[in-house]
């Protein structure tokens, strides 16, 4: 419901870099530090922050990724190593709310910025690099644990330590969760849903209707 939210532990950017994967140079800005003081947020993207290719990163439907603190503990627990703000490339580590829950088209107050949920992250080959595996790109997938890809509505700026709040919600409920499930789905039902909502990207939306279209499909 609006109003609730939780804080902003940490903000990242990154500049692009090249690291070596399976015996290639791969030209990245997953990796993600923090960064003390306000960092101001423009257009799509935050001071100092960068996307190496611009063709599938970025733009105005993802133009912040924000991660939960407490899915980062999660995946410390789970993968044996500390994994914290950034390393997932990240922009906004945020705590006290459960990220795959939050409704497309809800709209976030943090600072004196607005930023409205867009879509699930659907990782890349990048995010195997990154962390030395390419076997964690079809875990984190699987798991869940996606965060959720951010406009910006109204520019500002963002520290660590702003309240996050979730100050509107859109009429048609449709969870970040949902919508990732959609890509996998066989539910018309949920289908339909990601087309008609209107705070779903055209490329979702239009994956979702080639879905509804497909020969064989059941239901």
């Amino acid at each position: 419901m609006a109003g609730a939210g939780g804080r902003l532990v940490s903000v990242n950017v990154g500049v692009t870099r090249t690291l070596r994967w399976q015996g290639r140079s791969v030209r990245t800005a997953i990796v993600k530090e923090p960064v003390a003081g306000p960092v101001e947020v423009r257009g799509v993207s935050l001071a100092g922050d960068d996307q190496a290719d611009r063709r599938v990163h970025g733009g105005p439907d993802k133009a912040v990724y924000a991660y939960g603190a407490e899915d980062y503990a999660w995946w410390s627990a789970e993968l044996g190593i500390e994994v914290g703000p950034g390393w997932f490339g990240d922009n906004l580590t945020v705590e006290g709310f459960d990220l795959r829950t939050a409704w497309i088209g809800e709209r976030w107050r943090v600072g004196t910025c607005t930023f409205e949920v867009s879509e699930p992250r659907m990782p890349c080959f990048k995010l195997g690099a990154r962390m030395g595996t390419a076997d964690f790109v079809e875990l984190f997938g699987v798991v869940g644990r996606l965060g959720t890809y951010l406009r910006v509505v109204e520019e500002g700026a963002v520290r660590a330590g702003d309240a996050v709040e979730v100050i509107s919600r859109p009429a048609a409920e449709l969870t970040v969760a949902e919508l990732a499930a959609s890509r996998q789905a066989d539910d018309p039902a949920l289908l339909a849903r990601v087309v008609d909502h209107p705070a779903v990207s055209s490329r979702w939306a239009d994956a979702a209707r080639r879905s509804l279209a497909r020969p064989g499909r059941r239901g």
